[in-house]
């Protein structure tokens, strides 16, 4: 279910519009029809264009009206595992694709700002994965000599140097990765959009798809004023995910992700915090992330409560714990607070399903989708086109309902209060 109007976000207030596409009105046809307006339905669309392809982008609400719009603004690479485990799952010719394309997506998706020209306040400073106890020090460790055995530019921070890049001396360690950065995620969703309709793209806003079916060797997606008669679909919907397929809302969990913003901060304290405007994650059980934004602001991001809010008192847990880091931000106002669903599936993978011929799936980024969907984008572009020059990055999974799905708020809440109670006392 939808929300009846938008959250009340910083990013909203400030990307400028919304970009005016119409609704979809009477029959239409087109030979890929995407259904989801984030990132990766909007970066599919741009690249079917630029190749020429005839595509219309069927969105609920607007561009970039889920998480795509609402995220914390941090492209990071890589996936939940490690690149040892992907290789040891996948095997050693899937593994290392998948471990390339997920660990090079960063790079992807600021070269594609670059090359297009999206006004988003992009910048590509690097992420940190900060640890504060011995036990996620010890995981951080392992990564990080993963990744630099395989090459990557990924460096180990000892105390002092954490302290230096964080301001604060909370952290033990950390795992620097120059590939990662921030942008801000509505103007880039916004802006990805507008970059598809100028290739040749329709995109409707308003549409909300409301049935899918096969119709005389074609699929026909109706919404309510309209419908587009397609040779192959692309149901991109993550965290806004309904009953449109048979199966696929029962086969992730949509958890609430939410971010509070601060007003900008004084140019003295600004500089204390992050001085060189990496993106932080911690590592843990229950993750906070945090970043600096263009005007100075901090925005403070994690697990909030499984319902819409609309300020930041809804998750005063956050904006305490950025006081216990730095305390110099006594008096500073939080201004604006929000959230939004991202998809969690079983296995903690992107899911990708082929469930029908001409139709493709694609969701779960289980909080790592502003560069990954990114760049998944261009890699299903090609498949819908089957014009694949290598093979695909990522395995095609059948749809595997979770079981007693009917529970995941119940077991949601419960598993976030265990996280944070194993993240108390290093478990």
């Amino acid at each position: 279910m939808l929300e009846s109007s938008p959250p009340r976000s910083l990013y909203r207030e400030t990307a400028g519009g919304t970009g005016n596409y119409p609704a979809l009105a009477g029959a239409q046809r087109a030979r890929v029809a995407i259904v989801g307006g984030g990132f990766t339905g909007l970066s599919t669309a741009l690249h079917l264009a630029e190749a020429g392809d005839d595509v219309a982008v069927l969105e609920a609400r607007q561009p970039g009206w889920g998480a795509s719009g609402r995220n914390g603004g941090q492209v990071n690479p890589g996936l939940k595992y490690d690149p040892d485990t992907i290789e040891a799952m996948f095997g050693p010719e899937l593994g290392p694709r998948m471990i390339d394309f997920c660990y090079g997506a960063p790079d992807f998706t600021f070269g594609l700002i670059r090359r297009l020209s999206i006004a988003c306040e992009a910048r590509q400073n690097g992420t940190i994965r900060a640890a504060i106890r011995p036990k996620p020090e010890a995981a951080v460790q392992t990564t990080a000599a993963q990744c630099v055995r395989r090459g990557m530019p990924v460096e180990m921070l000892d105390a002092r140097a954490m302290a230096r890049r964080t301001g604060t001396d909370r952290y033990i360690s950390g795992m620097f990765d120059a590939r990662g950065g921030d942008l801000h995620p509505l103007k880039y969703a916004l802006g990805l959009a507008a970059a598809a309709r100028d290739a040749g793209a329709r995109i409707f806003d308003e549409s909300e798809v409301i049935s899918l079916r096969k119709e005389g060797g074609r699929w026909l997606l109706k919404t309510a004023n309209g419908s587009v008669s397609a040779e192959k679909v692309l149901v991109a919907t993550n965290g806004y995910t309904g009953t449109l397929w048979p199966g696929l809302e029962q086969s992730l969990v949509p958890v609430f992700s939410a971010i509070a913003a601060s007003e900008p901060l004084s140019p003295a304290v600004a500089t204390q915090i992050l001085p060189n405007r990496p993106v932080v994650y911690e590592a843990g059980n229950i993750t906070v992330y945090y970043r600096i934004d263009a005007q100075n602001r901090l925005l403070m991001g994690g697990r909030g409560p499984m319902r819409p809010i609309g300020d930041a008192s809804a998750i005063r847990y956050l904006t305490d714990y950025a006081l216990r880091l730095w305390p110099a931000l006594a008096g500073v106002r939080w201004t604006h607070g929000w959230n939004g669903r991202v998809a969690i599936t079983k296995d903690h993978l992107l899911h990708i399903h082929e469930p029908e011929d001409g139709v493709l799936i694609c969701l779960g980024y289980n909080g790592r989708g502003v560069a990954m969907a990114s760049a998944m984008g261009a890699a299903l572009a090609q498949r819908l086109r089957g014009s694949e020059t290598s093979s695909f990055p990522m395995p095609i999974s059948p749809l595997k309902p979770i079981r007693f799905h009917r529970f995941w708020p119940l077991g949601v809440k419960a598993a976030i209060l265990s996280g944070r109670l194993k993240d108390r006392f290093g478990i």
